[in-house]
């Protein structure tokens, strides 16, 4: 997981940004996943169509010069897509569940980008459900704001 920086600086770089260059202005410093700071939830809940109150808890983070956010919910993992094979998890399920055509989300975590089932008491990825952008973050989870 990518540490947080403070909200505190990204929204001092966001003062001395002009209104059109948010990203621009944000983005050479902005090298990982951050608090959204106050002055941009409101350019967040448009880019979601969600109400100003739900984007309190966003994050951003900068792809080149475009300033991304993400508002995290019970299904949108705003953090980096696991992209393994093997998960501990799955293969715990399926020594229970030795011929499941599914295994649920609590024993892969939210973060897999597969299906997974179970053959003869081994965990199997399926097909790859989501997208993953070049950064190795849930593409559909993130908005570029502007």
């Amino acid at each position: 997981m990518r540490s947080v920086l403070p909200a505190a600086l990204a929204l001092a770089l966001l003062a001395l940004a002009p209104p059109s260059a948010t990203g621009a202005a944000l983005c050479p410093s902005l090298a990982n996943v951050a608090a959204a700071p106050p002055e941009l939830q409101g350019k967040i809940a448009t880019a979601f169509a969600i109400p100003l109150e739900a984007a309190r808890g966003a994050v951003v983070r900068c792809v080149g010069v475009k300033l991304m956010a993400c508002v995290p919910g019970a299904n949108l993992n705003c953090g980096e897509a696991d992209p393994r094979r093997s998960l501990p998890g799955a293969t715990a399920w399926c020594r229970s569940n030795p011929n499941s055509d599914f295994i649920p989300m609590y024993a892969t975590g939210h973060a897999t980008i597969f299906n997974w089932r179970c053959a003869g008491g081994e965990a199997v990825p399926g097909k790859t459900v989501v997208r993953v952008d070049g950064q190795g973050f849930f593409a559909e989870n993130w908005r570029e704001i502007r």
